[in-house]
């Protein structure tokens, strides 16, 4: 190491002390550990451009352990990404680029947002594998146009979440070559001594998933590093785990080594003191960067330049070689959609529309799949049960990365966070399919697709107790409110087979955020859109379906999914009774709050009595049925039997709808 070498390194771990103590809350020993491997990560070993943190080709590399993210800022700092001095000092304040755990938008050069342990490593999973996919399906003999890297670090807590090893077993299973990580092997956690709870021979354990394991036995020797990174490129079958050995708050007096110095500021004595026993030129000047320290960092603009400019000229050669070929690959990484995909999109009638949504759903799928190659995904072990099956798509394998069928496994989390980072690369969009109670297992993965407004497609089927003798163990109740109060989600339940077309159009558009499509079972009745409303009400989230006859209506009937079926049938028998009831499907909340309230006046008139139904935890309606509505819904747990006798036995039935609707409007008798 030289003494710029030894510098450069340092001033990362000055800047994390500093902008640390400064904000009085964070984690400065991580960064102060691993300061010499991010030092050349990002000034020798990444492919990346500081001038232009979004180009296509540049290798991607996602700190998992997100609490260490003054290391990252740090970095992307110094080596000219457009952060400032001023930025850093403004760590973990409200409205800075530099919030207390990366977050994509925010900061120039992060990738993804770290924050839940493990994440990262599941969105580098993700990103490897579009690298993988679009390599295979672009790359041409003498062509490289997609060559890149996906590089992580990560921690003894995210390797301790369940998560890394849905990743991990997948990215070995998939021999995924392009992925390297570094394992801080720093040895402590909050608590103290990983000892505690972490015995783990986490090499072994990578070993076993497939992967190539290397050793660094301390990260300052900088020689290994480069060697360790030498063998991680050379084995192309095989992702990789660099154990690196570290010393959390490197430097420090006082709290090396000790828990002390993970999550909480060292102490203004502390961070003079760890600045003198480091050689630090100016132990008492904060935010202190030295000039020649800076000019050697900031070479990684040049260098990011000249690469930069070889894959400008590779992609000239290519696109005159492969002109249609390069014209895809430029709209998928844009996120534009192929021109009149719309027109694949299948009708359905009576002759073929009488089927459970998931089916309907699958009827869609394989007709865009035709006409939108960036679509990529599959199920976890549910394919037949989830309807995401292509006929025609063969599976991603090893080798056959250009196939478009995934088979995700038994690994909801991890297939969550893989989607994730798959759209966060860019030029694909992916879906993965799993039973709506599942949605528990990956809610971690959801929710930062919300908080990420990512491009992803969630299918969840067999959505309520209409799944049936199965039982109250895969009975989703309340999920379907626990995931409408994630901010930022699109949750569609259609009523009918032409809902879920509509329901497909929309997700397929949808590029500010994950939209979930939550399907059923059983099978739906057709709903004659002659005798009732289009479907294209779908996209406003919510739009009456059938009106009452005869004038204004006296009661709102409102529903999503099968239970649309029982409003319509209460709907006549109130009629009948001299009620007249305006039906209202509302397969998306979200989407019918977005609408505003000039929209929702027209579909729920002020001053009218509202029942709202569905097979689910009542909660989420109670926003929309007012102060002098009702929601039946369901506060206890399902039970085994065929589903007909559930509705019937739990009390969700159109009787039920009828006599509420008539308690409302004070019609006990015919009019």
């Amino acid at each position: 190491m030289t003494a710029l070498d030894k510098l450069a390194i340092d001033t990362i771990r000055t800047l994390s002390m500093d902008a640390v103590q400064k904000a009085n809350s964070g984690h400065p020993g991580t960064p102060m550990a691993l300061a010499p491997l991010g030092y050349l990560l990002f000034t020798k070993h990444l492919k990346h451009d500081p001038a232009d943190p979004h180009w296509p080709d540049r290798d991607r590399f996602v700190l998992s352990c997100g609490h260490a993210s003054m290391l990252l800022y740090s970095c992307l700092y110094l080596s000219g990404y457009g952060l400032t001095l001023d930025d850093l000092k403004q760590f973990r304040q409200w409205g800075s680029r530099t919030p207390g755990h990366p977050e994509l938008h925010f900061a120039p050069g992060v990738e993804t947002t770290t924050g839940p342990l493990g994440q990262g490593i599941g969105n580098a999973v993700g990103m490897a594998v579009a690298q993988a996919h679009l390599a295979a399906t672009f790359n041409r003999e003498g062509h490289a146009i997609v060559d890149h890297y996906t590089w992580f670090i990560c921690s003894d807590g995210d390797l301790m979440e369940g998560i890394s090893h849905e990743a991990a077993s997948f990215a070995g299973h998939f021999k995924l070559g392009k992925l390297i990580g570094f394992y801080d092997d720093n040895r402590i956690t909050i608590d103290g001594s990983t000892d505690l709870t972490y015995t783990d021979d986490a090499g072994k354990r990578f070993e076993a998933y497939g992967w190539q394991v290397l050793h660094i036995a301390d990260v300052n020797d900088l020689d290994a590093i480069d060697k360790a990174i030498a063998e991680a490129k050379a084995d192309s079958t095989r992702p990789t785990l660099v154990v690196t050995r570290t010393h959390i708050g490197y430097g420090s007096p006082k709290k090396q080594d000790t828990a002390a110095a993970h999550g909480e500021p060292l102490g203004a004595d502390e961070v003079v003191a760890a600045k003198k026993n480091l050689g630090w030129p100016k132990p008492d000047e904060t935010f202190y960067v030295p000039e020649e320290a800076l000019k050697h960092w900031r070479g990684a603009l040049d260098r990011g330049a000249k690469a930069h400019a070889e894959w400008n000229e590779r992609r000239a050669k290519y696109g005159a070689a492969y002109a249609d070929d390069a014209k895809e690959l430029n709209r998928r990484m844009s996120g534009a959609l192929p021109a009149g995909w719309e027109k694949v999109v299948p009708d359905f009638t009576a002759e073929n529309g009488s089927v459970a949504s998931r089916a309907a759903s699958n009827t869609v799928l394989n007709a865009l799949v035709g006409v939108m190659p960036e679509l990529i995904g599959g199920s976890a072990d549910l394919t037949p049960s989830n309807g995401t099956a292509v006929k025609t798509w063969k599976n991603f394998a090893p080798g056959d990365y250009d196939k478009r069928y995934m088979h995700f496994g038994i690994r909801e989390h991890g297939m969550g966070a893989i989607m994730n980072g798959m759209a966060l690369h860019g030029g694909l969009i992916p879906f993965g399919g799993t039973f709506l109670i599942f949605s528990d297992y990956m809610r971690p993965a959801v929710r930062l697709a919300s908080i990420m407004k990512q491009r992803v497609i969630f299918i969840y089927t067999h959505d309520s107790i209409g799944l049936g003798e199965d039982g109250p163990t895969h009975q989703p109740i309340e999920q379907l409110s626990a995931l409408r109060a994630i901010p930022d989600i699109t949750l569609i339940r259609p009523a009918d087979a032409t809902e879920t077309a509509e329901a497909w159009k929309v997700a397929v558009q949808h590029s500010n955020g994950p939209v979930l499509l939550v399907l059923t079972r059983q099978k739906l009745g057709f709903i004659d859109r002659t005798k009732f409303a289009s479907a294209a009400g779908v996209a406003k989230g919510g739009y009456v379906l059938a009106e009452a006859a005869g004038g204004s209506p006296d009661v709102v009937l409102m529903s999503s999914g099968s239970e649309v079926a029982l409003i319509m049938s209460a709907a006549e028998k109130l009629s009948a009774l001299g009620v007249k009831a305006r039906v209202v499907s509302m397969p998306s909340h979200e989407l019918f709050a977005r609408q505003g309230a000039g929209y929702e006046s027209t579909v729920l008139p002020e001053g009218v009595p509202r029942v709202a139904i569905e097979a689910a935890h009542p909660m989420s309606w109670y926003r929309w049925v007012g102060s002098n509505g009702v929601v039946l819904g369901l506060e206890r747990f399902g039970a085994s039997a065929p589903y007909e006798t559930i509705y019937k036995e739990l009390g969700l039935t159109v009787d039920k709808i009828v006599e509420t609707a008539r308690k409302l409007v004070g019609s006990e008798s015919p009019r």
